[in-house]
């Protein structure tokens, strides 16, 4: 039997990847009241690093030593990326107060202000990115200098392979060498994974095994090179401890999917947005809403054998692409799978894709999604707003090609913030019978409403 309940609130967001969690955590530090609606697997799979833009052109595969520089000629020669958009100091903004958040709830994340940072990955290669987790931050220096370096692996561990790393930079970085070790009470014939070896590690005995293990192996090395396993809560604190142990500085190396560093991020957010009044309604989805005589939304959300109404005064719209749902395909073309609002796409599904797969234009069908205006509503091809209190957020927006840009947090981060000021000014434009005074406070930073019209 279905039970139902109806719930009122200010917001509904529909999303729960980062640009759902980051237009979530935007919304309570405003004491906007709020639902969440989706299912935060999909974060599982982020990397842990926050990229802001570190290739463009894409067509030239140039990596970009400052991001906001590349933003800025991104937004003269792609006038209507989401980038150019919004100005420099909202996204600036954005950044800080997610950052701030991270730190305060026990994952700090380090930055070099106006550059990028150069880091190594799984595979061997470098990965430029803007904002790491500080358990990465030995990692840095120790590339900069190519000090001499240990990295590890483990027996049963699949993906990582500290010999692969060691190989692919061999030209650039000699004093490397590796070992591969038993991770405590796993043994050499058992498979372990990343996420229940960060769970273990939360243990102090497991810690101290883990460290004896390392200790005996070390010659002259500077630095420890680690998958990204240390921990999922207090993370800082399990490396701290661990360096003592040891006696010598630890870097984590990110991973393949499924991610450590993208547990720790949905765990956070999972922890904290309760705790600040966020109602989340998780593995939840939409199936169908009506807008009321006085503009507002009714949604019907179905999970499992429940089924809610709620009514709310905005939507913001951050589902994400194909793999989180927001846009769904058939033998016509690619669809808003909630409201069905216009895609930007190709005219034909015979121009989704060029015909080289590794063509240095990309393909058109990555910078498919929903067009939208300076207030960040989704508009129709004549430029007109389609509802006055739904805005859209994150990778469902058109024109960005976010996988060869390297921007996707950026993007999710940045248009989460300008959404939710939008829809302040909505309330305060349309004299909400909502108590408007509690968002005095934060009017007169920038926004993204200036007008109707496209930047």
């Amino acid at each position: 039997m279905i039970s139902k309940e109806h719930l009122t609130c200010e917001l509904v967001i529909i999303g729960a990847g980062m640009a759902g969690m980051a237009t979530a955590l935007f919304a309570a530090n405003r004491n906007i009241s709020t639902i969440q609606l989706g299912n935060t697997a999909g974060m599982s799979f982020a990397s842990g690093l926050l990229d802001l833009l570190s290739v463009y052109p894409t067509s030239e595969t140039k990596t970009q030593s400052n991001p906001w520089k590349a933003i800025e000629n991104l937004k003269k020669s792609s006038p209507i990326h989401p980038y150019a958009l919004q100005p420099k100091q909202n996204i600036q903004k954005a950044f800080s107060e997610i950052l701030a958040f991270f730190n305060q709830s026990g994952l700090p994340y380090i930055t070099n202000a106006e550059s990028n940072t150069k880091l190594i990955t799984s595979m061997g290669t470098l990965k430029s990115t803007y904002a790491v987790p500080k358990t990465m931050r030995h990692g840095i220096t120790a590339l900069q200098k190519k000090s001499p370096c240990l990295l590890v692996d483990f027996f049963g561990m699949k993906e990582f392979s500290a010999d692969q790393i060691k190989e692919t930079l061999k030209k650039d970085w000699s004093n490397l060498r590796t070992i591969r070790i038993e991770f405590p009470g796993m043994g050499k014939e058992r498979e372990v994974y990343p996420e229940h070896m960060a769970r273990s590690l939360q243990a102090p005995d497991n810690r101290k095994a883990l460290a004896d293990l390392i200790r005996q192996h070390i010659k002259n090395e500077k630095y420890i090179g680690l998958p990204a396993i240390l921990g999922i809560y207090h993370t800082t604190d399990i490396m701290d401890e661990l360096e003592e142990l040891i006696g010598c500085p630890l870097f984590e190396i990110p991973t393949p999917p499924v991610s450590v560093p993208g547990i720790r991020i949905k765990e956070t957010f999972e922890r904290q947005l309760p705790q600040k009044e966020i109602q989340q309604i998780q593995n939840s989805s939409v199936n169908g809403y009506q807008v009321e005589k006085n503009g507002n939304f009714t949604l019907s959300v179905i999970r499992g054998d429940q089924l809610f109404n709620i009514s709310t005064k905005g939507i913001i719209l951050a589902s994400g692409r194909f793999i989180g749902g927001g846009l769904t395909t058939d033998r016509f073309g690619v669809k808003e799978s909630i409201f069905n609002l216009p895609v930007s796409q190709p005219d034909t599904r015979n121009e989704w894709y060029n015909t080289k797969f590794f063509d240095k234009k990309g393909h058109p069908i990555n910078s498919a999604g929903l067009e939208i205006d300076n207030t960040f509503r989704p508009i129709n091809k004549q430029g007109l707003v389609l509802y006055k209190n739904l805005f859209a957020a994150g990778t469902i927006l058109a024109h960005q090609d976010w996988k060869r840009e390297k921007s996707g947090s950026g993007i999710a981060i940045s248009t989460a913030y300008n959404a939710i000021h939008s829809f302040i000014d909505f309330l305060v434009e349309h004299k909400n019978p909502v108590k408007t005074s509690k968002y005095e406070n934060i009017l007169s930073l920038p926004t993204a409403m200036d007008s109707n019209k496209r930047a």
